[in-house]
């Protein structure tokens, strides 16, 4: 499966954005979807996830209340709307999927990755 991320950009502090992640060549609704996040100088970490149902999600405890991950199996695309956003959130964010059927929070433990959108929060 091919993953394409979209969304990202500059906002203040308190702002929203959603970023989408839209899949080609296999149906999202197989694989568990995560949001993964890289800030200059840190390593990948983990923001959210969701099952193959989408009936669970995973959150990180620094984003937990402010962002939702969906998923819109019609469209074969993840969205990870972020609210109330703070500089410590700005990175480059990335989609990915899961062939396994449980859902993973490290990096490692995902088999298809999209290119990054750069997510900038000013204060």
């Amino acid at each position: 499966v091919q993953l394409q991320a979209s969304g990202g950009g500059l906002v203040q502090a308190g702002g929203s954005l959603r970023l989408s992640c839209a899949a080609a060549g296999r149906p999202l609704s197989a694989y568990t979807k995560g949001w993964f996040r890289q800030a200059p100088g840190k390593e990948r970490e983990f923001v959210a996830a969701i099952n193959r149902g989408g009936g669970s999600t995973y959150y990180a405890d620094s984003v937990k209340g402010r962002f939702t991950i969906s998923r819109d199996n019609a469209k074969n695309t993840v969205y990870l709307q972020m609210n109330d956003l703070k500089p410590e959130d700005t990175a480059v964010y990335y989609c990915a999927a899961e062939k396994r059927p449980y859902v993973g929070t490290t990096p490692d433990e995902y088999d298809y990755w999209g290119q990054g959108t750069q997510v900038t929060v000013s204060s």
